[in-house]
């Protein structure tokens, strides 16, 4: 059997050595790179994502081509496509932060800062529960590791196929056919988050 192709996408806002360690640890074997045909050619594709929505979506449309070639492979070829925390939040139609930007619109929603209380300080940061809402080949509950401050407030229910509590129901995972995306770092979640990418891994959706 031929070894699958794994793109990480460099696109100057993701802690891309930590995931492409943990993909490694998983079985995965990754190739980080801002090449559009690499990534339009790629049998699998994971877009990881840290800082502000407006920032990572301006860093992604500045590689020439990136954003078509990613749509060649995940809209037109079907390959297994994985999103992680602002990589998630990039699929939304739109992010709210200093005004709205558009996203990716694969999956419908938006992108909104959550709401501190006495209780539940913002960033959300540190372990906490992956519930999920339904039941999907890659999702198993337990606990994962956050650092976020805006959620996906998802359009259709059908999508949300995980939810954490934060002060009130936040969205853990989304996913809508060969593509899913996940609000905790599963580089950062030991043992879950390892299980999490072997099954991302294998997954023929």
């Amino acid at each position: 059997m031929v070894a699958e192709t794994v793109a990480l996408i460099d696109y100057g806002a993701g802690n891309l050595r930590s995931v492409e360690n943990a993909l490694r640890a998983a079985g995965g074997d990754p190739v980080v790179t801002a090449d559009p045909d690499r990534v339009a050619g790629a049998d699998r594709i994971v877009l990881p994502g840290v800082g502000a929505f407006a920032t990572c979506m301006g860093g992604l449309a500045a590689i020439p081509g990136m954003i078509e070639a990613m749509e060649r492979a995940v809209h037109r070829r079907g390959v297994p496509f994985l999103g992680i925390c602002v990589g998630m939040q990039l699929l939304a139609d739109a992010g709210h932060e200093h005004g709205r930007t558009a996203g990716l619109g694969w999956i419908g929603g938006d992108v909104r800062m959550m709401t501190p209380g006495a209780a539940f300080k913002i960033p959300h940061m540190g372990w906490n529960d992956v519930a999920p809402a339904q039941n999907h080949a890659l999702l198993m509950p337990g606990e994962a590791y956050y650092l976020h401050s805006f959620m996906f407030e998802v359009a259709d229910p059908a999508n949300r196929l995980a939810t954490t509590d934060h002060g009130g129901p936040v969205t853990a995972a989304v996913a809508r056919g060969n593509v899913i995306g996940v609000q905790f770092h599963p580089e950062k979640s030991q043992g879950y988050g390892l299980a999490f990418l072997e099954r991302f891994l294998a997954w023929r959706p």
